[in-house]
C-alpha cells in the first residue's frame, strides 16, 4: 500500500487488551488554594510572584482551583472514561516546611480524591513530585544539597502510609531534567537559579531521592507499582558532519542520558561527567553506594515525549542557514555549544515545539534496546494551541485531535516494533498554569475561564473519549509524507 493510500483511507489499529488510557495534572498547575487549610509556600509560589518571572504576572493563586471543584473534574474523568488518573501530590499539603509531622488536612484533601477516583473505577496514579518545592526547604539548600533528598524521603513515607491502600501505581519524580537544569541552570524555572554546577548536583540529588524513596515505598506498600517519570527526547544532528553529530551526542547527554544510565545502568556517562568536570559542586556530590540506589529495580518507566530536536554546532550556525534552516539565535545552555535547528516546512505548536511523532517511536524503540524492558508508560505528551470558544459555544481544536492522533499512532508503531508500552496519558485534562507561561498556553482537553474557572469540553476531549472507548487509532504514521 503507497502512501497516497494511506492518506485516502482510514485505518483503525487495536491496542492490546488492558492497555492503560489516562490523562494527567499536576498539583500547583491545577489545585490553587495555595494558602489553605496549612499549605505552607513551594518554590513556584515564590518565583511566580517574582516580578518578571511569569509572563503578564500570573501565578497558580487559584489556578483551576481544583482544590474546591475536585468533585467537578473527578466527573469529567469519568465522562471521559479514563482508566487512570494521573495527578501530583503537593509536598508543602502535607509538610508546610517540608519537615515534621503530617498536615492531616492535606493528606484528607488526597484521600478524598483517591476515594473518588476508585469509586468512577479510575485508578489512581500518584506522582510524589512535580515540582513544587516546600520554600524553606530551598531557603536551606534545596535540591543542590543531600538533605533535601532526605527530607523528601521522609515525606515519601508520610504519604504512602496514608494512601498506601488504596494507590497501586507510584511515581517518584516528574521530569528531574527540569527540576535541575531549567530550575537550576537557566532559571526559567522556580527557583530561577542560574549555575550549571548546582543544577548538575541538583540532578544527582533528585536521582538519590528517587532511590531513597523506592524502599519506603515498596516496605509501606508491598502491592506498589513503584516507578520515575522522565522527560526524553529525540536529538538529530543537522548534519553527518563530526562536529554536528558530536553537538547531538552533547544534547542527548544532557536530557536523557544523564537520567536513563544511573537510573537503569548504576552509572553517569563518562562524556557528561567530563563535561562538567569543571563546574562545582557539579557531580562531585556523588557518595559511595548513591548510585546503586538509584539504579534498584523499577516496575514501570514513565515517558513524557512532546517534540524531536535537531541541532548543530554552534560554530555552524551559518553552513545550517545556508542550507535553508532557520537557528536559534542563542542556546538555552550555552555550555553545550550548539544550536537548534527548525526544520523547514514542518508544524509547530503554541510552544513553537515542532511536530514529529515518529521521534516517539524511535525514543520508545531506543529504550528498549539501549536500557530496559520494564513496561513503559506514556505519562504525558500533548499540545498548547491558540485554543477559543467560538460563537455556538464550542472549542474546536482539531489541530490538537490531528497532533494526538499521529502520536497514539506512533505509540501503536513502538508496540508494533516489540516495545512493551502499556498505557498512554495525555497532557493534560485541564487547561492550567503553564509555568513561566502562566495561562497564555492551553494544553487541556477541558477549556478552563480564567479566571471563572468555568470547565467546556473541546472537541479533543470528545476524540479521546470516542479512542478510548474503541480502544483503537487510526493509521497516521502517514500523515504529511510525500
Amino acid at each position: 500500500m503507497n502512501n497516497q493510500d494511506l492518506n485516502s483511507k482510514s485505518l483503525n489499529r487495536r491496542f492490546p487488551p488492558g492497555f492503560l488510557w489516562g490523562t494527567a495534572t499536576a498539583s500547583y498547575q491545577i489545585e490553587g488554594a495555595v494558602k489553605a487549610d496549612g499549605r505552607g509556600p513551594s518554590i513556584w509560589d515564590t518565583y511566580s510572584h517574582t516580578p518578571g518571572a511569569v509572563w503578564n504576572g500570573d501565578t497558580g493563586d487559584v489556578a483551576c482551583d481544583h482544590y474546591h471543584r475536585v468533585d467537578e473534574d473527578l466527573d469529567l474523568l469519568a465522562e471521559l472514561g479514563v482508566g487512570a488518573y494521573r495527578f501530583s501530590v503537593a509536598w508543602p499539603r502535607i509538610q508546610p516546611t517540608g519537615k515534621g509531622p503530617a498536615n492531616q488536612v492535606g493528606l484528607d484533601f488526597y484521600r478524598r480524591l483517591v476515594d473518588g477516583l476508585r469509586s468512577r473505577n479510575i485508578e489512581p496514579t500518584l506522582t510524589l513530585y512535580h515540582w513544587d518545592l516546600p520554600q524553606q526547604l530551598e531557603d536551606e539548600g534545596g535540591w543542590c544539597v543531600r538533605d533535601t533528598a532526605e527530607r523528601f524521603a521522609e515525606y515519601v513515607d508520610l504519604v504512602a502510609r496514608s494512601l498506601g491502600s488504596d494507590v497501586e501505581r507510584w511515581i517518584t519524580l516528574n521530569e528531574p531534567w527540569c527540576s535541575s537544569w531549567v530550575g537550576y541552570g537557566i532559571g526559567r524555572h522556580a527557583p530561577g537559579i542560574q549555575d550549571i554546577g548546582m543544577a548538575a548536583a541538583a540532578n544527582h540529588h533528585l536521582l538519590l531521592a528517587h532511590g531513597m524513596a523506592l524502599p519506603i515505598l515498596r516496605a509501606a506498600v508491598p502491592s506498589a507499582k513503584v516507578g520515575i517519570t522522565l522527560n526524553l527526547g529525540d536529538h538529530q544532528p543537522g548534519s553527518e558532519h563530526e562536529l554536528d553529530v558530536a553537538a547531538a551526542r552533547r544534547a542527548d547527554g544532557n536530557l536523557n542520558r544523564l537520567f536513563l544510565e544511573p537510573v537503569f545502568h548504576g552509572q553517569y556517562p563518562q562524556d557528561m561527567l567530563a563535561h562538567y568536570a569543571t563546574s562545582k559542586p557539579g557531580f562531585s556530590v556523588v557518595q559511595d553506594g548513591d548510585l546503586e540506589l538509584i539504579s534498584q529495580p523499577l516496575d514501570f518507566l514513565g515517558v513524557n515525549y512532546y517534540f524531536p530536536s535537531t541541532v548543530v554546532d554552534a560554530s555552524r550556525a551559518k553552513e545550517a542557514r545556508v542550507a535553508g534552516y532557520r537557528v536559534a539565535l542563542t542556546e538555552q545552555f550555552p555550555d553545550l555549544h550548539l544550536r537548534s535547528l527548525e526544520t523547514p516546512g514542518r508544524d509547530r505548536t503554541a510552544m513553537d515545539w515542532e511536530i514529529e511523532a515518529s521521534g516517539l517511536t524511535t525514543l520508545l524503540v531506543r529504550i528498549r534496546d539501549e536500557y530496559t524492558t520494564v513496561p513503559i508508560y506514556i505519562t504525558e505528551n500533548g499540545a498548547a494551541f491558540d485554543d477559543y470558544v467560538d460563537p455556538n459555544g464550542h472549542v474546536l481544536d482539531f489541530n490538537r485531535v490531528a497532533y494526538l492522533q499521529e502520536h497514539i499512532s506512533a505509540v501503536h508503531d513502538a508496540i508494533d516494533a516489540g516495545v512493551n508500552v502499556q498505557g498512554y496519558f495525555v497532557w493534560s485534562l485541564l487547561d492550567n498554569f503553564e509555568w513561566s507561561y502562566g495561562y497564555s498556553r492551553r494544553f487541556g482537553i477541558v477549556w478552563v475561564d480564567f479566571p471563572s474557572g468555568t470547565r467546556l469540553t473541546k472537541e479533543s476531549f470528545r476524540w479521546y473519549r470516542d479512542t478510548i472507548q474503541s480502544n483503537t487509532v487510526e493509521y497516521a504514521t502517514s500523515i504529511g509524507s510525500t
